[in-house]
């Protein structure tokens, strides 16, 4: 039987690139095509070194795992959450090997056609994501700065304005970092607004579980968008970072 290296390579990236999307939406996430891309295109390289003479050892369970690990990293992140995802990456793996016994075909549009058939399962046909975790892209926008994050939406974060009952998005000090926002401002905030330190600033008392109450720095941004449409604007300043390690960077919750 002759096999064709182009075609594996290009089955390889289809495919890998499907399921990590799928991944992405099943545990939550947006779908996240660029990077899923780019990894998926790591194992179709992968795949085709593998045939290669001379290469033939990389395709032992050793070396799997650590190009599994790669793509992972590259289409995730590095943090538990990527770890999360990347588990469920190997999961939708193995059932699209099953999918493919089933069928009794292993041909290149039965791989890809059943790809895409899970992968648009998970963005289209679940209802919930895999547990209660729910995130979405935040666009802010001030002061002539536009960064992009990931939210976890937050239905117990109830946090408002007082005095005009908006929804509030709550990001660390990394966030303020990035708008020119220094440590002191956010760790300080009444001391800053005694100062005028940022003009049109606000305070914003919040309560935690477990934590005691205070308050927090709170800007109106030019424009904030939360999963491509506008939210309000509301955004408060929590003195440390949120979400390091499970890959997100604010909150969001009454904003929804």
């Amino acid at each position: 039987m002759t096999v064709y290296l182009d075609l594996v390579m290009l089955l390889n990236f289809l495919v890998d690139g499907l399921l990590l999307v799928g991944a992405n939406r099943l545990t939550g996430h947006p779908a996240g095509w660029r990077r899923c891309a780019l990894s998926g295109l790591l194992g179709g390289i992968y795949a085709g070194i593998c045939m290669l003479p001379g290469w033939l050892f990389l395709g032992n369970i050793l070396w799997r795992m650590v190009v599994l690990a790669a793509m992972a990293v590259i289409a995730y992140g590095w943090n538990m959450g990527a770890l999360r995802r990347g588990t469920v990456f190997v999961l939708l793996s193995m059932a699209l090997g099953g999918m493919a016994i089933g069928l009794g075909k292993g041909d290149f549009s039965s791989l890809v056609f059943s790809a895409a058939g899970i992968a648009i399962l998970c963005i289209l046909g679940i209802k919930s994501p895999l547990g209660i975790d729910k995130y979405q892209q935040v666009e802010l926008r001030w002061q002539e700065k536009r960064i992009t994050m990931t939210a976890l939406v937050d239905t117990g974060n109830t946090l408002r304005d007082p005095i005009t009952g908006e929804g509030v998005l709550v990001v660390g000090m990394d966030v303020g970092a990035q708008l020119g926002i220094s440590r002191e401002i956010i760790c300080d905030p009444i001391t800053a607004m005694a100062k005028k330190s940022i003009p049109g600033a606000r305070l914003i008392p919040y309560r935690a579980v477990g934590k005691p109450g205070g308050m927090l720095l709170m800007i109106r941004m030019d424009k904030v968008r939360l999963g491509g449409r506008a939210i309000s604007p509301m955004v408060a300043f929590a003195p440390a970072e949120i979400g390091r390690n499970e890959g997100y960077q604010a909150l969001a919750g009454g904003t929804v």
